[in-house]
Protein backbone atom coordinates (compact mmCIF):
# COMPACT_ATOMS: atom_id res chain seq x y z
CA UNK A 1 0.00 0.00 0.00
CA UNK A 2 1.38 3.10 -0.60
CA UNK A 3 1.59 6.35 1.48
CA UNK A 4 -1.08 8.64 -0.08
CA UNK A 5 -3.94 4.98 0.15
CA UNK A 6 -2.64 4.94 4.16
CA UNK A 7 -3.13 8.34 4.57
CA UNK A 8 -6.99 8.23 3.41
CA UNK A 9 -7.35 5.28 4.58
CA UNK A 10 -6.42 6.74 8.22
CA UNK A 11 -8.45 9.74 7.50
CA UNK A 12 -11.65 8.01 6.39
CA UNK A 13 -11.18 6.52 9.65
CA UNK A 14 -10.73 9.03 11.96
CA UNK A 15 -13.47 11.03 10.31
CA UNK A 16 -16.15 7.60 10.75
CA UNK A 17 -15.13 7.94 14.35
CA UNK A 18 -15.93 11.67 14.41
CA UNK A 19 -18.93 10.75 13.03
CA UNK A 20 -19.89 8.04 15.72
CA UNK A 21 -18.50 9.71 18.39
CA UNK A 22 -20.39 12.47 17.92
CA UNK A 23 -24.07 10.86 17.49
CA UNK A 24 -24.47 12.09 13.69
CA UNK A 25 -27.23 10.60 11.86
CA UNK A 26 -24.98 9.49 8.52
CA UNK A 27 -28.07 10.20 6.31
CA UNK A 28 -27.82 13.22 7.39
CA UNK A 29 -24.03 13.99 7.03
CA UNK A 30 -23.99 12.39 3.75
CA UNK A 31 -27.33 14.53 2.61
CA UNK A 32 -25.15 17.58 4.35
CA UNK A 33 -21.62 17.13 2.34
CA UNK A 34 -23.44 16.38 -1.04
CA UNK A 35 -25.59 20.05 -0.53
CA UNK A 36 -22.39 21.39 0.82
CA UNK A 37 -20.45 20.08 -2.66
CA UNK A 38 -22.97 21.36 -5.20
CA UNK A 39 -23.68 24.70 -4.02
CA UNK A 40 -20.78 27.84 -4.10
CA UNK A 41 -19.22 28.07 -0.76
CA UNK A 42 -20.55 30.28 1.93
CA UNK A 43 -18.18 33.53 2.95
CA UNK A 44 -18.60 34.04 6.93
CA UNK A 45 -18.13 37.20 8.78
CA UNK A 46 -18.17 37.17 12.47
CA UNK A 47 -18.21 34.23 14.85
CA UNK A 48 -20.93 31.50 14.29
CA UNK A 49 -21.61 28.51 16.23
CA UNK A 50 -21.72 25.17 14.51
CA UNK A 51 -24.93 25.24 14.82
CA UNK A 52 -26.13 28.61 13.49
CA UNK A 53 -23.46 27.92 10.50
CA UNK A 54 -24.88 25.28 9.55
CA UNK A 55 -28.68 26.53 9.51
CA UNK A 56 -27.22 29.31 7.41
CA UNK A 57 -25.74 27.22 5.20
CA UNK A 58 -28.90 25.32 4.65
CA UNK A 59 -31.31 28.19 4.88
CA UNK A 60 -29.17 29.88 1.94
CA UNK A 61 -28.85 26.46 0.18
CA UNK A 62 -32.83 25.74 0.02
CA UNK A 63 -33.68 29.28 -1.04
CA UNK A 64 -31.04 28.69 -3.88
CA UNK A 65 -32.64 25.34 -5.02
CA UNK A 66 -36.73 26.63 -4.75
CA UNK A 67 -36.90 23.71 -1.83
CA UNK A 68 -40.12 25.13 -0.28
CA UNK A 69 -40.75 22.39 1.91
CA UNK A 70 -36.90 21.92 2.84
CA UNK A 71 -36.65 25.54 3.80
CA UNK A 72 -40.02 25.60 5.99
CA UNK A 73 -38.36 22.57 8.06
CA UNK A 74 -35.99 25.20 9.16
CA UNK A 75 -38.78 27.25 11.07
CA UNK A 76 -38.75 27.95 14.94
CA UNK A 77 -41.58 25.99 16.86
CA UNK A 78 -43.43 29.45 17.05
CA UNK A 79 -43.89 29.66 13.45
CA UNK A 80 -47.30 28.22 12.57
CA UNK A 81 -47.20 26.31 9.11
CA UNK A 82 -49.51 28.67 7.30
CA UNK A 83 -46.54 31.35 8.54
CA UNK A 84 -43.50 29.44 7.72
CA UNK A 85 -44.53 27.96 4.27
CA UNK A 86 -45.58 31.83 3.12
CA UNK A 87 -42.43 32.79 4.41
CA UNK A 88 -40.37 30.34 2.22
CA UNK A 89 -42.08 30.79 -0.64
CA UNK A 90 -41.53 34.77 -0.04
CA UNK A 91 -37.67 34.16 0.74
CA UNK A 92 -36.90 31.86 -2.55
CA UNK A 93 -39.25 34.37 -4.88
CA UNK A 94 -37.32 36.87 -3.38
CA UNK A 95 -33.60 35.28 -3.32
CA UNK A 96 -33.66 32.83 -5.07
CA UNK A 97 -31.68 34.14 -7.60
CA UNK A 98 -28.73 35.96 -5.10
CA UNK A 99 -28.96 32.38 -3.07
CA UNK A 100 -27.34 31.21 -6.35
CA UNK A 101 -24.26 32.69 -6.42
CA UNK A 102 -21.80 34.49 -4.02
CA UNK A 103 -23.21 34.90 -0.38
CA UNK A 104 -21.53 36.31 2.55
CA UNK A 105 -22.78 35.24 5.71
CA UNK A 106 -22.36 37.88 8.77
CA UNK A 107 -23.14 36.77 12.05
CA UNK A 108 -23.95 39.45 14.85
CA UNK A 109 -23.28 38.90 18.53
CA UNK A 110 -22.49 35.88 20.45
CA UNK A 111 -23.96 32.87 19.54
CA UNK A 112 -24.83 30.58 22.35
CA UNK A 113 -28.70 30.29 22.26
CA UNK A 114 -29.63 33.11 19.27
CA UNK A 115 -28.08 35.21 16.54
CA UNK A 116 -29.10 37.33 13.93
CA UNK A 117 -27.32 36.75 10.40
CA UNK A 118 -27.16 39.09 7.68
CA UNK A 119 -26.88 37.91 4.15
CA UNK A 120 -25.15 39.78 1.38
CA UNK A 121 -26.07 38.48 -2.05
CA UNK A 122 -23.29 39.82 -3.74
CA UNK A 123 -25.03 39.51 -7.66
CA UNK A 124 -28.05 40.72 -6.97
CA UNK A 125 -26.94 43.17 -4.40
CA UNK A 126 -29.44 42.17 -2.19
CA UNK A 127 -29.57 42.04 1.68
CA UNK A 128 -31.35 40.21 4.16
CA UNK A 129 -31.37 40.34 7.97
CA UNK A 130 -32.19 36.11 9.54
CA UNK A 131 -32.99 35.61 13.36
CA UNK A 132 -31.63 32.24 14.60
CA UNK A 133 -31.95 30.41 17.81
CA UNK A 134 -32.11 27.27 19.32
CA UNK A 135 -35.41 26.15 19.36
CA UNK A 136 -37.58 22.92 21.02
CA UNK A 137 -37.10 20.42 23.82
CA UNK A 138 -33.98 20.14 25.91
CA UNK A 139 -33.28 16.73 25.00
CA UNK A 140 -33.88 17.59 20.87
CA UNK A 141 -32.66 21.28 21.00
CA UNK A 142 -31.47 22.30 17.63
CA UNK A 143 -30.89 25.94 15.86
CA UNK A 144 -33.65 27.08 13.70
CA UNK A 145 -34.97 30.27 11.96
CA UNK A 146 -37.77 32.93 12.88
CA UNK A 147 -40.34 32.34 9.89
CA UNK A 148 -42.91 34.76 10.29
CA UNK A 149 -42.56 37.29 6.78
CA UNK A 150 -45.64 36.82 5.01
CA UNK A 151 -45.04 39.90 3.26
CA UNK A 152 -43.18 39.72 0.17
CA UNK A 153 -42.53 43.38 0.35
CA UNK A 154 -41.69 42.81 4.05
CA UNK A 155 -40.02 39.50 3.27
CA UNK A 156 -37.09 41.42 0.80
CA UNK A 157 -36.95 44.43 3.30
CA UNK A 158 -33.55 45.40 4.02
CA UNK A 159 -32.26 45.94 6.95
CA UNK A 160 -31.75 49.74 7.96
CA UNK A 161 -29.07 48.70 10.30
CA UNK A 162 -26.89 46.56 8.66
CA UNK A 163 -23.46 47.97 6.97
CA UNK A 164 -23.19 48.28 2.90
CA UNK A 165 -20.54 45.61 3.19
CA UNK A 166 -19.74 42.37 5.20
CA UNK A 167 -17.96 43.18 8.41
CA UNK A 168 -18.43 46.51 8.10
CA UNK A 169 -19.52 47.21 11.83
CA UNK A 170 -17.23 44.41 13.26
CA UNK A 171 -20.45 41.55 13.50
CA UNK A 172 -21.68 43.76 16.37
CA UNK A 173 -25.28 44.65 16.33
CA UNK A 174 -25.45 46.93 19.06
CA UNK A 175 -22.77 49.75 21.03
Amino acid sequence: MTRTKQRYGAAATLALAVLTLSGCDSNSDTSYESAYANHEPLHVVGYPSTGSLRLTQELVWHIADGETDDLRSLATSDSSDAQSKKTAENWIKGFEEGARGKVTADFYDEASERQVVVLYFHDTKQVKEFSLRVDGKSDEEKWQVLMKETDLKDAKQKPTWAPKEPGGTDSKSSS
